[in-house]
């Protein structure tokens, strides 16, 4: 640069500092090492809060790297027309989230959708109402998040004894309502969301709405697999239901026949199919919520396809009955060959465990609590 003249020499320095200062803040976006978990990491949970508001969803909101956050993000770049990248390299604009958290105080009013859940469908059938049980779970949903992070970042406040009138530090996004939500039996159809079509991969378990070649959305499900895999196909939407009920038939459940061994379960966010069900031509099968969002894309169904409620609820303002719906991936495995009994007529079959019934949010807790934490 010797033979610049000197205010050439001024602008050339200029511009290798706004370089060094851009590439260091695009490198700093996950620190190494990583912090404890369940420490948020600020400029991951201002990009998944990003997503989220966007309908490009990362899953729970907890500030960590993962898979869903890296899939959401590069399904938004792609929708947008910008190159792939990864976390650390992303030049998103994220100055439309502001602040990334905000409060919340609990109504006396939140403690409507709040009691007592039995673990039995046995007993939950003889409830009026399927609710959350705590005002920890009823936030986490609210708000989109992980109970890890609401008790970190709310420390020393104790989530285990919150009341009305507490103020609690949230995610900055747009909250899911529950209050809203009534019982429909059938939502309107939207005639111009015909053309739309749902894409899912069941390997990627990802859900795509798309508009032509432009992608509007993009969810994390939990579809099913192995003997009760996702059936791959082309299918369309029969109808969708808002705040359904749910006949709960454990041979449906593991083996895809109905019984006379059955339980109506009421409606709530804490019904299995969570607060929509969307029916497909495919008998048996739909896209709907689910009571376990933290296992969302991190266990299997039983065939269906099941996202966090708060994606549900954002999800069918984008799609309508009619339209089609593809899903790839493999097809069930077949079920072992029933075996005779060598000195009797009768069959000898081994029935796969029962699904573990939901516990409390706070045992769910106690729990991970014990385990290792996973690879991130």
């Amino acid at each position: 640069m010797d033979h610049l003249p000197p205010f050439m020499k001024n602008l050339f320095s200029c511009i290798l500092v706004l370089f060094a200062l851009t590439f260091n803040a695009a490198q700093a976006l996950i620190p190494d090492p990583l912090p404890a978990a369940p420490e948020p990491i600020e400029d991951i949970l201002k990009l998944q809060i990003f997503l989220d508001t966007q309908l490009f969803g990362p899953g729970k909101l907890d500030g960590r790297p993962g898979e869903f956050t890296t899939k959401a993000l590069k399904r938004y770049q792609r929708a947008q027309g910008l190159p792939e990248t990864e976390m650390e390299t992303h030049s998103l604009d994220l100055s439309s989230v502001g602040e990334i958290y905000t409060t919340y105080t609990l109504r006396p009013e939140d403690l409507k959708f709040v009691g007592d859940l039995p673990r039995q469908p046995s007993a939950q059938s003889k409830k009026k109402y399927l609710p959350y049980d705590s005002l920890l779970e009823f936030l986490t949903e609210r708000f989109h998040c992980a109970p890890e992070l609401l008790e970190y970042i709310n420390q020393p406040l104790k989530m285990s004894t919150l009341k009305p009138g507490d103020s609690v530090k949230v995610p900055n996004v747009q909250p899911f309502l529950i209050e809203e939500l009534t019982q429909i039996a059938k939502l309107p159809e939207v005639p111009e969301f015909l053309p739309r079509v749902i894409k899912i991969d069941t390997r990627e378990r990802v859900l795509e709405v798309l508009e032509g070649d432009k992608l509007l959305a993009s969810l994390p499900i939990t579809p099913g697999s192995g003997y009760l895999a996702t059936p791959p196909g082309t299918w369309r939407i029969v109808g969708i239901s808002q705040m359904p009920t749910f006949r709960w038939d454990k041979s449906v459940l593991e083996y895809g026949v109905r019984s006379g061994n059955f339980y109506h379960l009421p409606s709530g966010p804490n019904n299995p199919v969570g607060v929509m069900w969307i029916g497909l031509s495919k008998a048996g099968i739909g896209i709907h919520g689910t009571n376990q969002p933290q296992t969302i894309g991190r266990s299997a169904s039983h065939g269906c396809m099941r996202t966090a409620n708060w994606d549900v609820v954002r999800l069918v303002k984008l799609i309508t009955q009619g339209m089609t719906v593809i899903i790839e991936g493999p097809a069930a495995v077949p079920r072992p060959v029933v075996v005779a009994k060598a000195k009797k007529a009768e069959l000898v079959v081994v029935e796969e465990p029962a699904p573990e019934p939901k516990r409390g949010l706070f045992n769910w807790l106690r729990k991970r609590k014990t385990e290792p934490a996973p690879a991130p």
